[in-house]
């Protein structure tokens, strides 16, 4: 993000979705920095996916699944550790019991402390909502994969390596045939780029398409997407196809020894022909630029 936020980035429980049998959405209502929220239950657990942005947001999902599951055992997992992911987890602390994998735990532990003062510059509205945040380790670590069961439904947790960051993960319903992406997937926008060096290239535009192929060919009959509008498996091949067109257009130009400044303009002004209804032009560059240091390597 180049421009502050100037919208409230405040998760509300309006416009809930069901999605299939006790498993529901709270929508990002398109609002910037409000990610989608996935609440998913079964016989004795219920099991909530993202936090939102700081504790405030955070007491308000937790009211509401505290709510849905009455009185069934609370869990609480994250797609990864960006703030409006994960830096309300604090909230849950003693109401829920927070899993993630291993490699996103360490960039919360590592890098958490970082992206808290970077997001606080984003604008009023942002830090207001990350007053107060604490980063609570979380309270069971797995590796590649855990299978959580909720009674009577088993929800998968898949770590998938580095791609949009080094410990994204995937949550998939097997059983509603719902997948929640995080940010390796969003719906109507380019695709994120967290390429700051020196300070963070952990994001791998690369590994990222190898992981949307794999994603598109297993499928989903539903898709929620870290933000934009949930959807089906096309989510998975439209940045799938985004991101290997962005792999070839740099890749080519790279080849004729061009600047990756001439570079990030033509590639720019290319996808923005090709998606002209997308929003985030802004991490465009920013992928040119990481697959700029890919090709080299």
């Amino acid at each position: 993000m180049t421009e502050p936020v100037q919208a409230e980035p405040v998760v509300q429980v309006t416009g809930v979705r069901e999605l299939a049998r006790d498993l529901v959405v709270i929508p990002d209502r398109r609002v910037q920095l409000v990610p989608n929220i996935g609440v998913i239950g079964g016989r004795h657990s219920v099991l909530v996916v993202e936090t939102g942005l700081g504790p405030r947001n955070a007491e308000t999902v937790l009211k509401f699944a505290t709510e849905y599951a009455r009185g069934r055992k609370l869990y609480l997992t994250t797609t990864h550790f960006h703030p409006e992911h994960a830096f309300g987890a604090q909230v849950f602390a003693g109401e829920a019991t927070f899993l993630v994998n291993r490699d996103q735990a360490d960039d919360l532990e590592r890098k958490g402390p970082g992206y808290l003062e970077m997001f606080k510059g984003l604008g009023a509205p942002v830090a207001r909502e990350l007053e107060g945040v604490e980063l609570v380790r979380p309270d069971l670590v797995y590796d590649r994969e855990y299978d959580l069961d909720l009674g009577g439904r088993v929800v998968q947790l898949r770590a998938t390596g580095r791609a949009h960051s080094k410990g994204d993960q995937v949550v998939r319903v097997p059983d509603a045939d719902v997948l929640f992406t995080g940010d390796l997937v969003e719906a109507g926008q380019f695709a994120i780029f967290p390429w700051f060096p020196p300070h963070d290239t952990d994001v791998s535009g690369t590994r990222w398409l190898a992981l949307m192929q794999r994603l598109a060919a297993e499928g989903a009959g539903i898709v929620v997407p870290g933000h934009g509008d949930v959807g089906d498996a096309r989510l998975l091949a439209d940045v799938r196809d985004y991101l290997q067109l962005l792999r070839d257009e740099t890749w080519a130009r790279r080849d004729s020894a061009m600047s990756e400044a001439t570079i990030a303009a033509e590639v720019s002004a290319l996808m923005i022909e090709r998606r002209p209804d997308w929003v985030g032009r802004e991490w465009i560059d920013k992928g040119v630029g990481c697959l700029c240091a890919e090709h080299s390597a």
